[in-house]
């Protein structure tokens, strides 16, 4: 029951705190929330032990019958394309929780809903019944969406609001294409792997129950509701609104990993059960990929040519290093893939450490704006430490080498070229506007000459400093030694290949 605990164990905490008797201050519920967490690392610490890695099988497996007359179970496994999100999972809570501000107000409802929010993460991840995933899924809309309207900025409310209407949305696209699914089958079960059979086996049948027309339609919703997920232009308008509105930890969890659920969602779900119609989508997404990340570059540049905002810039950077992920998706080959699931990880680190270094700059300066910031790199004044921290991470999201980044980016070029060789060159340009929009805001809040206004700022903590180390060791360390993600999640994704391109 190690995958039940990991998903109901948020959830009991989340209600202990919001219903436990007397007052509970900022303190008690942060404690509560980190012995929380502990709990979640020790049991995600045994899943890594008992974890089978050498195998595309499922593991830890757990199924029981839930309500039989819709076919629906309570169903969860682990395998190499969901464990190293899980791990990634139960990493960035830890990081939230402890760069949350200690005096955060109405503490009870904020770590019971940040709580909730995880777990609707693990059981996304888990979940092997479609019925379960959504609900999964949908779960941790709710959450997000007060921690945004709640702890946020200035517009709060419209950007949380924006945010759970392209979601909802999402969700009924999603949920759309598995009834279709469901019901082309019989409404018999819908079981994941039952249905997968059942699509692929029907894709080429004379008296097909599911003939090509359908299952290019079904496919088309899961490619339109993960892609507002993941997001890709134009259905991102929503992610730089809610990144700027969200307090550092949620941007922090939102780009670490929530959209990593879109990026699993479409291999999972749309790769996986439909690979016979994906082949005749794919060079249709591998240029939905160009423009994604050629438009998520030059809005990141514009923003940094304009001195806007640090973190709306860090957030359109992320618009276009999701697209890498479709032209993988796209290519389908065993090294591509690998290369998205070693993106998802190495972007989910990134990104993190990315919006934790602009939130502690907002904390010490008072603001994000690049017009106002220089100098922040001065060695007496300013932010050295944190300075010496963003240079790391943007070398790693511009793809330096012995950075996860370059790793990740490296298996996705080679994967995709011999497939889609122009395409991936136009996405390799994105790379290097990557580094210039990089540089541009390095160069602006940095270098130069420490202003007045900016001068003499408050010492940072090691309780500042300690979540956004722990996040650039793994960036370094997976730079050197890519082997170490490569072995947990290699057997699968050449499956899911393999499986793509033999189908029948």
């Amino acid at each position: 029951m190690l995958l039940s605990l990991l998903v109901w164990i948020p959830i009991v905490g989340a209600i202990a705190i919001a219903l436990w008797p007397g007052k509970v201050n900022a303190t008690q519920a942060r404690q509560a929330a980190i012995l929380n967490w502990i709990g979640l690392t020790i049991i995600t610490g045994v899943i890594v032990t008992q974890f089978d890695p050498s195998t595309d099988r499922l593991s830890l497996v757990e199924s029981f019958p839930w309500i039989d007359r819709l076919g629906l179970s309570y169903s969860l496994a682990i395998d190499g394309l969901s464990f190293p999100l899980v791990v990634l999972n139960t990493m960035l809570v830890g990081i939230a929780i402890f760069s949350t501000n200690e005096a955060i107000n109405r503490p009870r409802f904020y770590y019971s809903l940040l709580l909730l929010l995880t777990s609707g993460v693990y059981g996304a991840f888990l979940a092997q019944d479609l019925l379960l995933f959504f609900l999964f899924y949908e779960l941790e809309l709710i959450p997000l969406y007060f921690l945004i309207a709640i702890w946020g900025g200035a517009r709060r409310g419209y950007a949380a609001t924006k945010f759970l209407i392209y979601t909802a949305v999402s969700g009924i696209l999603i949920l759309a294409a598995f009834l279709g699914l469901a019901s082309a089958a019989g409404f018999s079960t819908f079981g994941y792997e039952p249905l997968r059979e059942f699509a692929i086996a029907q894709a080429t049948a004379p008296d097909s129950l599911l003939p090509a027309a359908s299952q290019l339609l079904l496919l088309a919703m899961l490619v339109v509701g993960f892609g507002i997920k993941i997001p890709l232009v134009p259905l991102h308008t929503w992610l730089p609104d809610a990144h700027v509105e969200a307090s550092t930890p949620i941007s922090v969890l939102l780009a670490g990993v929530l959209l990593k659920l879109g990026t699993y969602g479409l291999i999972r779900f749309g790769l996986g059960m439909f690979p016979e119609a994906w082949t005749q989508i794919a060079p249709w997404m591998a240029a939905w990929a160009v423009v994604s990340v050629l438009y998520g570059s030059f809005a990141a540049i514009s923003e940094g040519i304009a001195n806007g905002d640090m973190k709306r810039l860090v957030a359109y950077s992320s618009v276009g290093h999701m697209g890498f992920i479709l032209l993988a998706t796209a290519a389908a080959t065993p090294v591509s893939l690998m290369g998205a699931e070693f993106q998802m990880v190495a972007h989910g680190l990134i990104s993190g450490l990315l919006f934790l270094l602009v939130g502690i700059v907002y904390k010490k300066v008072g603001t994000r704006q690049l017009s106002a910031l220089s100098g922040l790199f001065n060695p007496q004044r300013g932010l050295p430490v944190v300075g010496s921290l963003m240079v790391l991470g943007v070398m790693a999201s511009s793809g330096i080498p012995g950075m996860a980044g370059f790793i990740a980016e490296f298996l996705i070029f080679r994967g995709s070229f011999p497939t889609y060789p122009i395409y991936t060159l136009l996405c390799m340009v994105g790379t290097g506007l990557t580094a210039v929009y990089f540089l541009i805001l390095l160069n602006q809040s940095f270098f130069g000459r420490l202003t007045e206004r900016v001068a003499n700022l408050p010492s940072v903590s090691w309780l500042d400093r300690a979540p956004a180390i722990a996040l650039a060791v793994p960036i370094a360390l997976f730079g050197l030694q890519p082997s170490w993600l490569a072995y947990w999640s290699e057997p699968v994704t050449t499956a899911i290949a393999l499986a793509a391109h033999h189908s029948p």
